[in-house]
């Protein structure tokens, strides 16, 4: 935990030394509603005020995004979420891990959004496949929710293979697993790099139809 405290501290002050800034929730400073963003900016000091209980996955993941994309939009004792930074619309940190045991176990902390339509005959096979990855019918969205970037690009990119019948649920299980050891072994391939389709920004909404 220490270690995690000090790597966060020393990206979170470089972050913000470099000029960059962080909006606090109301729930966590009580900024009034209105504020300018110099009123509601958190120093280093401040953010490390609120991650007092973090896990240390939550911590790690929190100075990997600081160094990658810079300070998050928004932080709360419970949460930091940064909006529209590389590939993602969203990325939430949360204050809390969610143990998870596939393919190995690790915690989860870090949910990551794109705007992507799943077909509905395809929800069942995505749950078989991989319990943290999350869709939005409604909203038009699709998550993974890990522990590292890496991770969530391959879960998604392998949802997609799944949605769009390039995979079977037991293929994309099997090569969940060989890209995730092959990614800690040093040997990362563009799974685990970057997405490999394109999200849907302004078309992957599903407001359903009245029954009534």
């Amino acid at each position: 935990m220490k270690h995690a405290s000090m790597q966060f501290t020393r990206r979170a002050r470089a972050t913000l030394a470099a000029g960059g800034a962080v909006l606090v929730l109301g729930a966590c400073t009580g900024m009034a509603q209105g504020a300018t963003p110099g009123e509601g900016a958190m120093s280093a000091a401040e953010m490390e005020g609120a991650m007092r209980g973090w896990s240390a996955a939550s911590r790690e993941s929190m100075a990997f995004m600081m160094g990658k994309y810079g300070p998050p939009a928004e932080m709360t004792s419970t949460m930091a979420v940064w909006n529209q930074t590389g590939p993602w619309k969203r990325t939430i940190i949360s204050a809390r891990a969610v143990p998870h045991a596939f393919p190995g176990v690790h915690d989860d902390v870090m949910e990551q959004f794109v705007d992507y339509r799943v077909p509905p005959a395809m929800f069942d096979e995505i749950a078989m496949y991989d319990g943290s990855v999350t869709i939005e019918r409604t909203k038009g969205e699709l998550s993974a929710r890990c522990d590292k970037e890496g991770a969530n690009f391959l879960a998604l990119n392998l949802a997609h293979e799944l949605a769009t019948g390039r995979l079977s649920v037991a293929e994309a299980r099997r090569k969940y697993g060989e890209e995730i050891m092959a990614m800690k072994a040093g040997r990362p391939t563009e799974y685990t790099q970057r997405l490999l389709f394109e999200p849907m920004p302004g078309n992957s909404m599903d407001p359903d139809r009245p029954a009534m």
